[in-house]
């Protein structure tokens, strides 16, 4: 790949510039700058070009990591650029939010001491840089044909399926309940790791390519399922999961306790200035806010409470800080900021009169793995302790919400409330609905956004063997 096979020990790895805490925590912009010619190139020379690539197999996409590596490295970015789409339609945005710790860079054969070849910021470097060169997929190769299918949901499922599809002359029509393109790649991560501008422009490369999208309609409420039924050849789900997983512990109905993702979507809509009434902004300022959970959705809503300058920020989790399920990367982002995290803290009630006035924990020790292979937090007795709190949110992932109109339209679901779309459907990815298919996290449950955007793709595949037939 490189002249210097020593490479990757003269030149140590260096990620991007990362704005100081103190001046990140004032606004909402991304907190990394991007790597320029000079670095990206310097850095994607230390790959050694393994011949069975461990980052290209965890990557869940199985992007050819390598080969963009290298003519990244050359400095031909539109070939790289090239390289990237074929595998992944939404390159900027993974590069952006993958957590590439525990995917391609947590794999590569160089995370052994020598440090991991940034991937993620190369990766992101090699389509923004390609899209602000005008650089856009190729399309005049595909024969169009008069087919037409319904997405339902405009987040990365969504999107990738649109992708596809175009690619291969189906015109994709997508449907979504909000006013912008992306589902949680909009409103529910926050701008600090994704501005919108980013989702933006992949909705202009979108339709420019010819994917079409029909916003502000919610299939069920503003136009029936049965018009997409009887006005297209094929239907994709991919509306996600957006109810809250249930803290099952007293407390939750008091005033000031807050589920993640209205908290996150409300500060969203306010930057963006799409709140319809003021009064729904959840705002944090100068309140002590308690956030219970350790994924990176606990992550976004402790940095967003500090960016609204909440007087306090406190995570408690109930297992250490090695066994959290979130990006190591996101736990550090946090700590800087001045999020105090308290590790191995079960919550047990959220207390108060009428209002939030605290959170009762009891620390714990990690026992025997669990079914996943995880070690079960067990509760020390005697260790109950009420952490003060004006604001909670709970933020224990998400779970499916099935739409009432899955029984009219005959698809099944599981007793998770998933839509079952298996891989070893007659077509992949079809639905107990012959016409309809479907991916993502409604059918994983709450999964990863690249792990979203391969279900998009996989689906595709099924629907253009599907409308072949």
């Amino acid at each position: 790949m490189t002249a210097n096979p020593f490479q990757f020990i003269e030149l140590p790895r260096t990620e991007p510039r990362k704005k100081e805490a103190r001046l990140r925590v004032s606004d909402y912009a991304e907190i990394y700058s991007a790597f320029n010619p000079d670095s990206a190139s310097s850095q994607a020379s230390r790959c050694l070009g393994c011949g069975n690539p461990y980052c290209e197999w965890r990557c869940p996409l199985h992007n050819h990591i390598p080969n963009w590596l290298r003519t990244a490295a050359e400095g031909n970015i539109f070939k790289a650029a090239e390289l990237s789409y074929r595998t992944n339609p939404l390159p900027e945005i993974c590069g952006r939010v993958c957590p590439q710790d525990r995917l391609c860079e947590g794999a590569c054969t160089l995370n052994d001491g020598h440090g991991a070849i940034t991937i993620g910021a190369i990766e992101k470097y090699i389509t923004d840089t390609a899209l602000d060169m005008g650089w856009r997929p190729r399309l005049d190769h595909v024969e169009k044909s008069n087919k037409r299918v319904a997405i339902v949901g405009a987040g990365p499922a969504g999107l990738s399926c649109a992708d596809t599809l175009i690619r291969n002359g189906i015109t994709p029509v997508v449907f979504d309940r909000h006013e912008e393109i992306g589902g949680l790649l909009t409103f529910g991560i926050p701008e600090f790791k994704l501005e919108k501008r980013i989702v933006r422009l992949r909705r202009s490369v979108l339709e420019e390519m010819g994917v079409e999208f029909v916003l502000n309609t919610e299939i069920g409420v503003d136009m029936p399922y049965q018009h997409l039924h009887d006005s297209f050849d094929a239907v994709f789900l991919a509306m996600g999961t957006y109810n809250t997983l249930d803290a099952n512990i007293p407390g939750t109905d008091l005033d000031g306790v807050y589920n993640a993702l209205p908290y996150l979507m409300s500060n969203t809509r306010h930057l963006l200035g799409l709140l319809s009434n003021e009064t729904d902004f959840i705002d944090f300022k100068n309140k002590r806010v308690v956030v219970l959970g350790g994924g990176d959705t606990a992550m976004d809503c402790n940095r967003t409470a500090i960016r609204q300058g909440a007087h306090a920020v406190t995570c408690a989790y109930r297992r250490d800080q090695a066994n959290m399920p979130g990006s190591k990367r996101e736990t550090k982002n946090a700590i800087e900021e001045g999020v105090d995290f308290l590790w191995n803290r079960q919550p047990l009630e959220i207390v108060g009169v009428g209002a939030v006035e605290g959170v009762k924990v009891i620390q714990t020790a990690l026992g025997e793995p669990d079914e996943r292979g995880r070690r079960r937090p067990e509760p020390l007795a005697g260790t109950e302790e009420i952490i003060p709190a004006e604001r909670v949110v709970i933020a224990f992932g998400f779970r499916p919400s099935p739409a009432k109109w899955f029984d009219e339209a005959g698809i099944n679901t599981d007793h998770l409330g998933r839509v079952v779309a298996p891989m070893n459907a007659e077509f992949v990815h079809q639905t107990s609905n012959p016409k309809v298919f479907a991916g993502g996290d409604m059918v994983l449950g709450s999964s990863l956004v690249v792990k979203a955007v391969k279900e998009g793709r996989v689906a595709a595949d099924g629907i253009l063997e599907y409308l072949s037939v």
